[in-house]
């Protein structure tokens, strides 16, 4: 449970109101009382909060969104669905870009506990942070798995893969490029590269891995995909996201290859934007407005003390929307 300013003024001795003071450095107070004060508050774990809004009776209901960065068209239509579900239940939403930095979403978690919100929803993928298991708040995950108990959803990323595989197959491919982000050990949409080399490998079908790192500029990604393009020449691309799906579409047309006639492709995603803008796009689809419903929902719960009816892992099914960048 999260230490409020009433547990640091009973542990001192003193008032809330001479807590709030110490906190703002308010009028004159002894340095003993200042020590009692910044003792119980380093005893409790408490970090300094919007205290006056304790004070005056106002309950501001508070909850954090940690991901990755918005910049994806799908993150960035996944958080907008959360906090539109959200301010429909009398909440407001603090927004948290990570941009996968271990040290940023730390500092990003203490400022969010000081600032007391009621719980978080993350998807960000970065392991080990202390301050999740320490700040005693309900959360739940989009797309990460957690050591310790924390309810997972995700879209069905084994099928995902799976699916962009026979399709492709069925079309003609036998020699497949995968195209992905960094590696995570405990990330789920790993499961879409198993599922697609599994049904691959099934098939007698050859498969290489091109891998990025989540900051690498699309410069980079560009560069090197021609190069993997030349050198290996695919029939067949499946990327583990939209955007570098169509990267993929870019650059094999500047290297000569027609698409689908030459290489089909597959992303994974299928946001609104994609969708509107990249009709060209052939992709796997998630569900995001039962996906963000489910994160909501599966928070609320966890708020309510719900947590022995929930499950550790939620997967939601997906579909293919199939365009242009696949064969007839």
């Amino acid at each position: 449970m999260q230490p409020k300013l009433a547990d640091v003024a009973k542990l001192a001795g003193v008032s809330v109101t001479t807590v709030s003071r110490v906190i703002n450095e308010r009028g004159y107070l002894s340095a003993a009382t200042k020590e009692k004060v910044f003792s119980a508050m380093q005893q409790l774990n408490y970090q300094p909060s919007l205290a006056a809004r304790v004070l005056q009776g106002k309950q501001f209901k508070l909850v954090g969104l940690i991901f990755a960065s918005v910049e994806n068209p799908l993150i960035a239509q996944v958080v907008e669905e959360i906090e539109n579900r959200l301010f429909a239940r009398g909440y407001k939403a603090i927004i948290c870009n990570s941009m996968d930095n271990p040290e940023k979403e730390q500092q990003y978690l203490k400022m969010l506990m000081a600032n007391q919100v009621d719980g978080i929803i993350t998807g960000s993928h970065n392991e080990g942070i202390k301050e999740y298991k320490m700040s005693g708040l309900p959360i739940v995950s989009y797309d990460r798995y957690f050591q310790t108990k924390i309810p997972t959803v995700s879209s069905d990323n084994q099928a995902g893969g799976e699916l962009a595989a026979r399709v492709m197959i069925e079309k003609g491919s036998k020699r497949f490029m995968l195209v992905s982000g960094s590696l995570e050990k405990r990330a789920p949409n790993n499961r879409r590269l198993t599922g697609f080399e599994h049904v691959a490998e099934e098939h007698g079908c050859s498969v290489q891995m091109v891998a990025f790192p989540f900051n690498s500029t699309p410069n980079i990604r560009r560069a090197t995909l021609r190069e993997k393009l030349l050198a290996s020449q695919p029939d067949g691309i499946f990327c583990t996201d939209d955007q570098t799906a169509l990267l993929c579409i870019q650059e094999a047309r500047k290297a000569g290859m027609r698409v689908p006639e030459d290489v089909q492709v597959i992303g994974y995603d299928g946001s609104d934007y994609v969708q509107e803008y990249h009709p060209e796009l052939s992709t796997i689809v998630q569900p995001v407005g039962d996906i963000a419903d489910l994160l909501v929902r599966l928070l609320f719960n966890r708020l309510q003390k719900n947590d022995d009816e929930l499950l550790d892992k939620y997967v939601l099914p997906i579909k293919l929307l199939q365009r242009d960048s696949l064969r007839k």
